[in-house]
């Protein structure tokens, strides 16, 4: 079923504060996996970079299944997982990398955002 999400929370930020955030992460983001990427190829490496891509896919999922249907809810059924998989990455980083796992903690900082934000206009719009 097609949402509206015209009502937002009054904690929404600004737009123009999306391009700065994301332009960030997605470097951090890069950051992160190229330390794990020059790793010794093990079966850990290869578990954290599945946890990562995967997360990633997510991250690029939610964009079209929040604004292309105008669907907060589908928004808010793939941020909670991709939410889960980020920590779970940070964990398998942090056993390869700690500087690698600790890049990612922006990411999930935004993204405990972004789903309390999400949850939100899905509220304010049902």
């Amino acid at each position: 079923m097609v949402r509206r999400t015209d009502h937002k929370p009054s904690f929404n930020p600004p737009n123009w504060l999306f391009g700065p955030a994301w332009t960030t992460l997605y470097a951090l983001l890069a950051f992160s996996a190229w330390r794990i990427l020059r790793q010794s190829p093990s079966p850990a490496q290869r578990s954290a970079l599945i946890l990562f891509w995967t997360q990633l896919v997510l991250n690029a999922a939610w964009s079209w299944l929040f604004f292309a249907p105008h669907s907060p809810l589908l928004g808010l059924i793939d941020v909670v997982p991709q939410l889960l998989l980020i920590v779970a990455t940070m964990v398998a980083f942090g056993r390869l990398d700690r500087l690698a796992r600790w890049c990612l903690a922006p990411l999930a900082a935004w993204v405990t955002f972004a789903s309390a934000l999400n949850a939100a206009i899905w509220w304010l719009n049902k």
